[in-house]
């Protein structure tokens, strides 16, 4: 009895020289996903510089249309008479189709003419434009937008200017 008494306590004796290993390798893998998690991180981090760099460029693209906009009616407007001059009114639009019907406006009779909100529907963009005439010198100056809603936290804002 005393012998079967030997192996079973041999058996449930703690070895406290054991361990090591599994210590390691604790400390290994906990390493590990540290760097992972900084990895997962930095490219979260990227692609957020990325998508901004991308918006901007929606954003710049609807300004630029706006400002084309703009010089067209005020240069080469089909009537052969700026739309935007100051002694009489005149009716525009800009991007209009069966998506953007709303995109016309009254302008001119004044020093300064706004063209308020061109859509670029299906898309989200949209530019605000607005017109100054003092003298010969006509200012035009573009806002464009990534999106027409003003609550949203990434709406990103580009502006161009042409003075002439």
């Amino acid at each position: 009895m005393k012998i079967i008494f030997n192996k079973i306590k041999k058996r449930f004796s703690l070895n406290t020289a054991g361990g090591f290993t599994l210590f390691v390798s604790i400390i290994l893998m906990g390493t590990l996903l540290l760097i992972a998690g900084g990895i997962v991180s930095l490219a979260k981090r990227q692609l957020l510089v990325s998508a901004s760099g991308h918006e901007s460029q929606h954003a710049f693209y609807a300004a630029d249309t706006g400002i084309e906009c703009a010089l067209f009616w005020d240069i080469q407007s089909p009537t052969g008479i700026s739309a935007f001059s100051t002694s009489s009114t005149s009716t525009i639009f800009c991007n209009r189709d069966a998506n953007n019907s709303t995109n016309q406006w009254t302008v001119g009779g004044g020093p300064t003419s706004v063209i308020n909100r061109i859509d670029f529907a299906p898309d989200p963009y949209c530019a605000i434009v607005t017109v100054t005439k003092v003298g010969v010198t006509t200012q035009i100056e573009s806002k464009g937008y990534n999106t027409c809603s003003v609550s949203n936290t990434r709406r990103v804002e580009r502006a161009v200017r042409v003075t002439y």
